[in-house]
C-alpha cells in the first residue's frame, strides 16, 4: 500500500464539496493511510461528524476548547503529530485565514501551529476563486510553502454557474498526497501505457479517403496526463492538427492497420487507452490514381473491407495489459451499447459519450462521458478533455495500485 504507515491529518471546512471528503477518506485508507478528521462548524453543516467518524474509524475533532481534546493542547499535538494536512474542500475563507495569520477556531490555529507540509484542495464559485482577493491569498500561500491540487473547471453543483472552482477528484488529490509522502514517486512511474489518439484515414486514391471525425485533443491530453504521472507513453497517434504532448513517444500512422502494428509491437505494457476514433472499413483495393468523374456516368462502386479492430485485439491478446479501456461515441442509448461494447471487446472500462450532436465535443474542448465497467455506471460532468484526462489518468493510478 503506497501510503502504509502515513499519518494524514484531514481538515474539512465549510461547502458542498464537503462531500467528496468521503470518498478521499476512504481512498486514503485504501493505501494504508490513518486519517485523522478535523470539521469545521460549517463543514457539518454539509456532512456529519458520525459519518467522517465511521469512515476514518477515528475521533473527529471540531472544538478548540474542547475540554476533553485540549486538555494537553490538543491542538499542537493535531499539528505536529502527522505526516501531512490536507484541507479539502478549502473554501475562500480559510484560505484568507491562513494567508492572513488568523488563528480563531480549530482548523485555522492548527494551520498556524503545524510545521508539516500543507496541501490545498480550492473548492468555491468561479468569481470567488478568480476574485483579486482569493489570487492575492493563493499567492501568498504559495510563496508560504503551502502546496495546491485543483481546483478544476466545470460546472458548480450548488448554482449551476460553470467555470474553475470545483474541487479536486478525491483520486487526484490522493496522487498528490502520494508524490508529496513518497519522496517524489509519482504514482505511474515504471508504469508503461499506450494511447492512441486520433482518427485513421484510409485512402480511396491518392487524394481522397474515409474517416471519422477526430481532433485527437482527448487522446492526447489523457497521453499527457498519464505522463505527469510517471507512466513511459508511447502515443501511436493517426493524423491530426494538434502538436504531440510532451514526455510521450509517438508514432505517427495513417492507416488503421498500421495503429494496429503500432500498438502490437509497443506491448507489454500495463494499460492500453484506446481513444483514436478508427475507420471500420477501408477500401479494398485503393486506386492507384485519381479517380476522374466522367460526364453521365455513376460514381464508380467502392468495395470496403472491415478494418482489424484494435480494441478487441489488445483485449484480447496473450499479452493482455493488466488495464484495457476503449472510447465509445454513440448517437443513441449510450449506456447500453457502452456496456454492450465492454463485453465484447474484453475492455475493463469503456467510456462512452452522446456525440448526436457532435459539434461540441468532436473536434471541441470540453467532453461528458460516462464511465462504464463491469461493477456499474459513472456519470462524469462536463469537463475540459485535460480534466476527463487527469481524472481518468488518476482513476488509472488507483486500479494499478492495488
Amino acid at each position: 500500500m503506497t501510503l502504509s504507515g502515513k499519518r494524514i491529518l484531514l481538515i474539512i471546512s465549510g461547502g458542498i464539496a464537503a462531500y467528496k471528503s468521503l470518498d478521499l477518506i476512504r481512498r486514503l485508507r485504501e493505501r494504508g493511510a490513518e486519517v485523522r478528521p478535523v470539521m469545521t462548524a460549517a463543514a457539518q453543516e454539509f456532512v456529519t461528524p458520525l459519518a467522517v467518524g465511521a469512515l476514518s474509524a477515528s475521533h473527529v475533532f471540531t472544538d478548540l476548547f474542547s475540554r476533553e481534546d485540549e486538555q494537553d493542547v490538543g491542538h499542537i499535538r493535531l499539528a505536529r503529530e502527522c505526516d501531512l494536512v490536507i484541507v479539502a474542500p478549502a473554501t475562500a475563507d480559510l484560505m484568507a485565514k491562513m494567508a492572513s495569520g488568523l488563528a480563531n477556531d480549530l482548523a485555522s490555529t492548527i494551520l498556524l501551529a503545524t510545521d508539516r507540509p500543507v496541501l490545498l484542495a480550492p473548492a468555491m464559485n468561479p468569481k470567488m476563486w478568480a476574485h483579486p482577493a482569493t489570487r492575492r491569498n493563493r499567492k501568498t500561500l504559495s510563496s508560504d510553502g503551502v502546496r495546491f491540487v485543483g481546483p478544476a473547471a466545470g460546472e458548480m453543483a450548488e448554482s449551476g454557474e460553470a467555470g474553475e472552482g470545483r474541487m479536486a477528484e478525491p483520486l487526484e488529490i490522493v496522487a498528490a498526497v502520494e508524490k508529496l509522502l513518497n519522496g517524489g514517486q509519482k504514482p505511474l512511474a515504471r508504469r508503461k501505457a499506450i494511447v492512441t489518439s486520433g482518427p485513421t484515414h484510409e485512402p480511396i486514391d491518392p487524394v481522397r479517403y474515409i474517416a471519422n471525425r477526430s481532433s485527437g485533443k482527448q487522446g492526447h491530453a489523457i497521453a499527457a496526463a498519464l505522463a505527469k504521472l510517471g507512466a513511459e507513453v508511447t502515443l501511436v497517434s493517426g493524423p491530426v492538427t494538434i502538436p504531440d504532448p510532451s514526455g510521450v513517444r509517438v508514432i505517427h500512422v495513417e492507416r488503421a492497420e498500421e495503429m494496429r502494428d503500432a500498438v502490437l509491437a509497443a506491448l507489454p505494457a500495463d494499460v492500453a487507452v484506446m481513444v483514436a476514433a478508427v475507420a471500420d472499413w477501408r477500401v479494398a483495393s485503393a486506386a492507384g490514381n485519381k479517380i476522374k468523374k466522367k460526364p453521365g456516368e455513376a460514381p464508380p462502386p467502392l468495395q470496403l473491407a472491415e478494418n482489424p479492430d484494435i480494441l478487441k485485439t489488445i483485449g484480447h491478446h496473450p499479452s493482455r495489459p493488466t488495464l484495457v479501456i476503449g472510447f465509445a461515441a454513440e448517437t443513441e442509448n449510450v449506456t447500453e451499447n457502452g456496456r454492450a461494447k465492454l463485453e465484447r471487446k474484453g475492455a475493463d472500462y469503456i467510456l462512452a459519450n452522446d456525440v448526436s450532436h457532435a459539434t461540441g465535443i468532436m473536434g471541441g474542448d470540453r467532453n461528458r462521458v460516462k464511465l462504464i465497467g463491469r461493477n456499474g455506471v459513472e456519470d462524469w460532468p462536463d469537463m475540459d478533455k485535460e480534466d476527463v484526462a487527469a481524472k481518468l489518468a488518476a482513476r488509472i493510478a488507483d486500479a494499478l495500485s492495488r
